[in-house]
């Protein structure tokens, strides 16, 4: 795939690729809508703290981490196009409640439910992967994130404008808010009816499980399990900072606390549930795939995205502080780190399709972002305003390129289970971003930018000795084994004979088939006996061994 490709609107695979990152673009824009307003928050009303703000910003990623993953087995199930539907429609409801809430604990609230809007990420790239072939997937995934990632920058040079200029007054940054939610919900509905689930009806593989992610070893079990805890126990943290700022009292905490636990013990019974059968019957060999690899890249996308989350959560104020800038001008500033987002993500997936070896890419860009890192932690107000602009450009180009190469490497893993892959590992994103965003409450600006290097060296390590070359990732397909063939010679079998239930039953009103673990139940309504009789009798005519039983209404 060439870059000029990207011009061919007429293409249906370039025309997905366009209207998905447009819809990420909105979703992310929506998603960092308080940050450049910050400021204007705390002078229009006295009810309001700094530290609070810092609470909305965890807040404003926490939700994301078990929404991720509840995306994720949706993806699977429903595919990406009512997914995304759905999820912007729906998250416009707390978007106009963070607007208009009068009191602390409501802005609290509407913004830890308004996080959840941080999966639509998840949903784009399972969409853009049933759209490209392995070879092109790095860079049109990268040019998806990219320039849908866009979206936070928009919102820091847009929103405050917007604001103070075409609303005014203490309010203007509540209905600027509440303007990006109505155009969200606008063009969640319009999403509905644009797109398709890939070129074909059959594009979108389904796994026979999407409760859990399927593994191929007992080892990789165990792994799951253990990368499965941080997922939702992470928000321990959150509920703990809570409590300390008198949001909570200690009883619902520990009801919390004990809430959190619950969830965690039912996730990890799920992966064993699901995984225990298929391990005892065994992996076909060329069904494998090295969960390692998924490992590692949950540790990337934890140091790379959950640096961009966290520092994008900071940086406009940062910058304010730091500098005596202005709240419109740090924000203009700020937003120069996910500005670099339109050509650095599209170019780390681009270097991963073209270099020959994606492991090697995802390395290079890891340390990189280590180096960033030091360097802006190294940054006061001594130093030239131009430099420190520099430097941040710098180090978000690694960082934004990580993720390129992250996502470029997610599809080939392992076809069939896509959208749990890129669920868990985006859900590491912001676990990243909340363990980030909770230490920046303790530390300066300069220590938070030296720990976020240090994660990110141990992330390299880590891809270093786990992260394994995937197998077909330069192909003209997906690899597909001898289990998707199967899958596949089962859905087109039930569909055959719901063909056939729906000739039988022509008469009903309406029919359901539904598989259970004793057999098929099918249940019809009539609108008469006499229909019921015609039902019964073709029933009779068929040459089946059983008779399936119906239910009358």
């Amino acid at each position: 795939m060439q870059v000029s490709d990207i011009f061919r609107f007429k293409n249906a695979e370039i025309k997905a690729l366009h209207l998905t990152w447009i819809a990420f673009f909105i979703s992310f824009y929506v998603w960092f809508n308080m940050a450049p307003l910050a400021s204007s928050m705390l002078r229009s009303v006295d009810w309001l703290t700094r530290d609070d703000i810092r609470l909305f910003a965890i807040a404003n990623v926490a939700l994301t981490i078990p929404a991720r993953i509840i995306v994720g087995m949706a993806l699977d199930r429903y595919g990406p196009r009512r997914v995304f539907s759905v999820l912007m429609v729906l998250m416009a409801i707390p978007t106009f409640v963070f607007a208009f809430g009068d009191t602390r604990e409501v802005l609290f609230m509407s913004r830890l439910v308004l996080s959840s809007i941080g999966a639509s990420f998840v949903v784009g790239i399972h969409m853009t992967a049933l759209w490209f072939k392995p070879r092109d997937i790095g860079f049109a995934e990268g040019f998806y994130a990219g320039w849908g990632n866009f979206g936070s920058a928009a919102a820091a040079i847009t929103l405050p404008t917007i604001a103070l200029t075409m609303y005014g007054g203490d309010d203007g940054w509540r209905y600027a808010i509440a303007t990006s939610g109505v155009v969200m919900a606008a063009y969640g509905v319009f999403y509905w009816f644009a797109i398709t689930d890939g070129p074909t009806a059959d594009t979108h593989k389904k796994p026979r499980k999407a409760s859990a992610l399927e593994v191929s070893s007992w080892k990789d079990l165990v792994l799951l399990c253990i990368f499965t805890v941080p997922m939702v126990g992470i928000l321990s943290i959150l509920v703990y900072r809570v409590q300390m700022m008198g949001y909570i009292d200690a009883m619902t905490a520990a009801f919390i606390y004990a809430a959190i636990a619950v969830i965690v013990t039912w996730q990890v019974w799920q992966a064993i549930r699901v995984n225990l059968p298929i391990l005892r019957r065994g992996v076909p060999e060329d069904d494998k795939y090295p969960f390692t690899s998924v490992a590692a890249l949950n540790a990337t996308y934890f140091a790379n995205f959950g640096a961009e989350l966290a520092v994008v959560s900071m940086l406009p104020m940062f910058f304010e502080e730091t500098w005596g800038l202005t709240a419109a001008a740090a924000g203009l500033i700020a937003a120069s780190f996910a500005f670099v987002n339109l050509f650095a993500r599209p170019m780390g997936g681009l270097v991963s399709d073209r270099f020959g070896n994606r492991r090697f890419v995802m390395l290079a860009y890891m340390f990189g972002i280590a180096i960033g890192f030091v360097l802006m932690g190294l940054l006061n107000s001594n130093w030239p305003l131009i430099i420190a602009i520099a430097i941040t450009i710098m180090c978000s180009f690694f960082v934004q390129g990580a993720e390129g190469a992250t996502f470029g490497i997610i599809p080939s893993i392992k076809r069939r289970v896509t959208g749990q892959i890129s669920g868990m590992a985006g859900a590491y994103g912001n676990v990243g971003a909340v363990f980030y965003l909770f230490v920046f409450m303790f530390v300066t600006p300069q220590q938070f930018f030296f720990i976020i290097a240090g994660g990110a060296f141990i992330s390299w390590l880590i891809c270093y000795f786990w992260l394994v070359e995937p197998e077909g990732g330069f192909g003209d397909e997906y690899v597909i084994s001898s289990v998707d063939r199967e899958i596949a010679r089962e859905a087109a079998a039930k569909k055959a004979v719901l063909s056939e239930i729906e000739e039988i039953f022509a008469t009903s009103d309406k029919v359901e088939v539904t598989e259970r673990a004793g057999g098929v139940q099918i249940k019809a309504q009539f609108r008469s006996i006499a229909d019921l009789r015609a039902a019964l009798g073709r029933v009779a005519s068929e040459p089946t061994a059983s008779t399936p039983t119906a239910k009358a209404t």
